[in-house]
């Protein structure tokens, strides 16, 4: 993890605002209520996809804590669909249907080179540890040159086409000599372990299960490539412009509860149910906890943090996954200056 978070991030410049903001937001509840969909009169509505079983908003689902936070700015959650890749998410903050969601800056520049309804105003930290290259055990592959002429699965314009794009920049091999198999992470587990494809340049939430099940690891991880992949939160600006005071204390309670679950990472795991197929049990366990530890937290974003982002949106253009270099910057909301 970088360590510049933890030294330059605080909360009390946020907190020196908040009253102003409630003040603000005032004036303004009736129109919310018809921007957000309906909620207890008086109440904004903050559309959020179902979290699942794990992380701090499953938590703050099932303890009813998120909504005691965000009840302080008069606000509450209505659970909307269920967590997933920010590519739709990012089309339903568009469409007004949904108010926030988590996604990557990779996918979260080509979601932003269409026409966004939407802004970023939180960050965490590249996952070192948790994201990568993964090949099967015993697949042959024992380097990132040894992809030359081989297929691997990445979801398009997202975090996967970037890890492996990065990847191969690093080491010097063209693009063009690695097979990009476009494929939905969802549906990429069963291609993988069918030996369909020869790698898989994933991140934690399905790698996770691959390396827990003792048959597959990462030839390289996100520090090996260089990664500046980024985790984003991000909300509809219609929304926040209506709403900063409900921003900011989503924005609190993320940071707060992003903070205890790096500290105590398996509180966060199996929040509803620790069988079936959402639990993450025995091997699999072992490894998410450790990736939770060595990650970042929910912080506002920084210049240093824009000027990576920026490199990432220079990278893609360079690499072709967009037409012309996003304009990232445009698209932020300092989280700490919001009014």
């Amino acid at each position: 993890m970088n360590q510049h978070r933890s030294v330059r991030t605080t909360l009390a410049p946020a907190l020196l605002t908040v009253t102003a903001l409630v003040a603000l937001s005032a004036c303004g509840t009736s129109e919310a209520d018809r921007d957000s969909g309906s909620g207890a009169t008086g109440t904004v509505t903050v559309r959020i996809p179902d979290p699942g079983n794990s992380g701090v908003l499953a938590v703050g689902k099932k303890d009813g804590s998120l909504d005691k936070a965000l009840a302080k700015a008069g606000a509450t959650v209505e659970w909307t669909g269920s967590a997933g890749p920010f590519a739709p998410a990012a089309q339903a903050m568009n469409a007004d249907q949904l108010d926030f969601a988590t996604g990557s800056i990779t996918s979260g520049i080509t979601s932003l080179a269409q026409r966004p309804g939407f802004k970023f105003f939180t960050a965490v930290d590249p996952d070192a540890a948790g994201e990568g290259i993964l090949v099967r055990d015993g697949s042959g592959i024992g380097s990132v040159a040894d992809l030359v002429g081989k297929k691997v699965a990445v979801n398009q314009g997202g975090t996967g086409e970037y890890l492996l794009l990065k990847a191969l920049d690093k080491a010097g091999i063209p693009a063009d000599k690695v097979q990009r198999v476009y494929l939905r992470p969802d549906q990429t587990a069963a291609v993988f372990n069918a030996g369909k494809v020869d790698a898989w340049a994933v991140w934690a939430t399905y790698a996770v299960a691959e390396i827990g099940s003792g048959k597959a690891h990462f030839v390289a991880d996100g520090a090996a490539v260089g990664s500046d992949n980024y985790s984003l939160n991000a909300v509809r600006t219609g929304f926040a412009e209506k709403h900063p005071d409900v921003v900011k204390a989503l924005y609190q309670y993320l940071h707060t509860s992003s903070v205890k679950e790096k500290k105590n990472p398996a509180a966060y795991l199996n929040v509803f149910t620790d069988v079936g197929p959402t639990a993450v049990t025995g091997k699999a366990e072992e490894v998410q906890t450790g990736f939770i530890a060595q990650g970042g937290t929910v912080d506002p974003i920084g210049p240093e943090d824009i000027t990576r982002f920026e490199a990432v949106a220079a990278f893609y253009a360079e690499q072709k996954v967009t037409r012309t270099q996003v304009d990232v910057a445009a698209h932020l909301l300092d989280i700490e200056k919001l009014t």
